[in-house]
């Protein structure tokens, strides 16, 4: 464990937190022994049923039938039941507000700036749920979005769930077959997309690319086509309307479907970069309850905050920030590249905008670093409380850049958990300091425990990522799935009865999460785990290194470590810069985790959402085919790995 804290909670900032009066009722109301976080937590997760109540109650969820069984059994994982005969709507929750308090502020890279009110966006969203329902529109009925991250979007979405419908997007960056490989699944009624989208001050017309995807699915009866860059063609479509005409002024009024807790709300889809994307469905209530727990307490995200998350709507980020609408906060949308027109434009936005909570991804805050931008330099952002990242695990150098050139009085909100929750397992906690390289506390509720590979739990030391009690936000089900079976061989095949997440990690004496990487990416050398996080740590903080990637290659019955550098320019990878890289990993980690080989390469591949590919490059370096590689940002440097190490 680190000895000292990088920050520590005030004791007026902890009092006022949405937190401490969530631990402190619990406390109270319980005859607890304290309301410190780690007892409330031990708490949470023995008295399932209780806790997962007072987060309905404390947040305030909008009902119009309660139920009085929460959970039927949690130990009943998967099968759990939660809240059986509670009747609610998601976008009714989201849209209690009304008035005129900002609910949306649209930031586009080419200079787009565009509010929404609460009045305003209820108004839309009231509009737009009468034009599904003229097309047709119904309960269960899919809906695909192919949509930039923009107001339309948010608004198909509440309109659609108002009705019961099933939501799932992409972002208009997606290859067509990546878009095929998740939308054909799911057989969607109607497709909203935007004309285009902006990235690197160009416009990219969508069009074509989204009459290719229609040509292959002929379940879609209508297009909606939202007018973003002025290039609107109906006629090219057969079946299209815009979005303005399907969103005409109407007297209908908006009516919210009530359905049962566990009705699906979200389709959504693992990165598909090794085989066909799962199509995992999220219930409407278990969404909403873990959304509203994180956000409220863990994010201490309130009414009169301005919000905002860095991501595109292929990302479960997307679903999880937007939820903030429920609290009556201010969103911010951006869409686009954040570095243009150059590194500090975020930073730029988040000063003019008095942004109290950043969201962004890990790789975000090291290529700021890599850039030479101090933030500080550029404001002392006075409203900023909460920098959030996520992704990837954040590295120690990272933590020392916030508080060092960004900001020294802020919360760093290091989460992890992904898609296949759409939450977290470990995230932030106002009431809590924040330690170099550590996530600082596991989510309330969430039963999570480091397991080795006799299912046993290890202490300060490696290993799996597990949770032993069910939790809502599991999924309902997958996609095509009808007898459960890649459902629970996703979760549940490597510990009975145990959600097995993929993840490595380490959780710390004092309660703090250390991410090492997937488990599927680990590293065996002689027989020993490494995870991959630990290298990263030691390689991307030497100056000649941009990035890289670590795999293991197999060899002889063992696996050699191997580790990829994309190098700063300027700089060769030789001899003497080998030496520097293996010397600074035998003293940061051990003799073991020194790479056997290392190769250069011009680029290092990523997904779309910012994550690093191991396992495609481990794939090819044993000669084996990455099929779906339209989830990659890069996907051609792939090709620099073929038979590299034959070179």
């Amino acid at each position: 464990m680190n000895s000292f804290p990088l920050w520590s909670p005030s004791s007026k900032t902890k009092l006022n937190s949405n937190m401490q009066a969530f631990l402190s009722l619990v406390a109270e109301k319980y005859s607890l022994a304290n309301s410190e976080y780690e007892s409330i937590h031990k708490w949470s997760v023995e008295n399932t049923a209780d806790f997962w109540r007072e987060i309905s109650e404390f947040t305030e969820m909008t009902f119009s039938v309660k139920s009085n069984s929460i959970v039927d059994d949690p130990h009943k994982i998967p099968g759990a039941k939660w809240f059986e005969g509670a009747r609610l709507n998601f976008a009714e929750n989201l849209l209690r507000r009304k008035d005129n308090h900002k609910a949306i502020i649209f930031w586009g890279e080419d200079s787009v700036r565009r509010e929404i009110t609460y009045a305003e966006l209820y108004e839309q969203v009231k509009r737009t749920a009468a034009g599904f329902k003229k097309l047709g529109l119904q309960k269960d009925d899919r809906v695909a979005a192919f949509m930039p991250n923009m107001p339309e979007t948010i608004i198909a979405m509440l309109a659609a769930t108002s009705i019961g419908a099933i939501w799932s997007s992409t972002s208009p960056d997606f290859g067509i077959k990546g878009v095929l490989d998740r939308f054909s699944q799911i057989k969607p009624k109607i497709v909203i997309a935007a004309d285009g989208y902006f990235y690197k001050g160009k416009a990219f017309d969508s069009q074509e690319k989204l009459k290719g995807i229609l040509s292959s699915l002929p379940s879609v009866e209508k297009v909606v086509l939202v007018n973003y860059i002025n290039t609107v063609d109906v006629s090219g479509f057969e079946n299209a309307i815009t979005f303005e005409d399907l969103a005409e002024p109407t007297m209908e009024e908006l009516v919210f479907e009530q359905l049962p807790f566990d009705h699906p709300l979200y389709i959504m889809y693992s990165s598909g970069t090794t085989g066909l994307p799962k199509s995992i469905v999220h219930s409407t209530g278990g969404t909403l309850i873990q959304h509203l727990k994180e956000l409220k307490l863990h994010s201490n995200i309130s009414e009169d905050q301005t919000v905002f998350y860095f991501t595109t709507c292929g990302w479960m980020m997307w679903n999880w920030f937007v939820s903030s609408l429920a609290l009556g906060a201010t969103l911010v949308l951006y869409d686009g590249n954040p570095f243009y027109p150059g590194p500090e434009a975020l930073l730029k936005m988040a000063d003019e905008l008095d942004i109290d909570f950043f969201g962004t991804s890990a790789k975000y805050i090291a290529s700021l670093e890599a850039a030479g931008v101090k933030p500080k330099e550029i404001s002392n952002f006075p409203k900023l409380k909460v920098i959030a990242s996520t992704g990837s695990p954040l590295t120690d150098d990272s933590f020392d850049y916030v508080y060092r050139d960004w900001k020294k009085d802020v919360q760093l909100s290091s989460i992890a958990g992904g898609t296949d929750i759409v939450s977290c397992f470990v995230l932030g906690s106002p009431t809590l300091p924040v330690y170099r390289g550590e996530i600082q506390c596991k989510g309330l509720g969430m039963d999570i425990d480091c397991f080795d590979d006799e299912g046993k739990t290890v202490v300060d030391d490696q290993g799996e990522l597990v949770c032993k009690t069910a939790f809502p936000s599991m999924p309902i089900y997958f996609w095509n799935d009808e007898n459960g079976k890649k459902y629970h061989d996703a979760y549940f095949d490597v510990f009975p009865n145990i959600w097995h997440h993929g993840d490595y990690i380490d959780i710390t004496e004092s309660g703090g999460i250390i991410m090492l990487g997937r488990s599927d990416a680990t590293l065996n050398p002689q027989g020993v785990r490494i995870g991959t996080s630990e290298i990263y740590r030691v390689v991307e903080n030497i100056e000649e290194i941009e990035d890289s990637v670590v795999v293991g290659h197999k060899v002889d019955g063992d696996e050699q470590v191997v580790l990829f550098v994309k190098l700063n320019d300027g700089f060769e990878l030789n001899d003497e810069l080998i030496k520097k890289i293996n010397t600074a990993i035998r003293k940061s980690c051990s003799p073991r985790h020194v790479p056997s080989i290392t190769k250069q390469v011009p680029d290092i591949p990523y997904t779309i959402n910012g994550k690093k590919i191991e396992v495609a490059v481990k794939k090819i370096i044993h000669g084996q085919e990455v099929k779906n590689k339209d989830a990659l940002a890069n996907p051609e440097c792939l090709d620099n790995f073929v038979g590299i190490l034959n070179t």
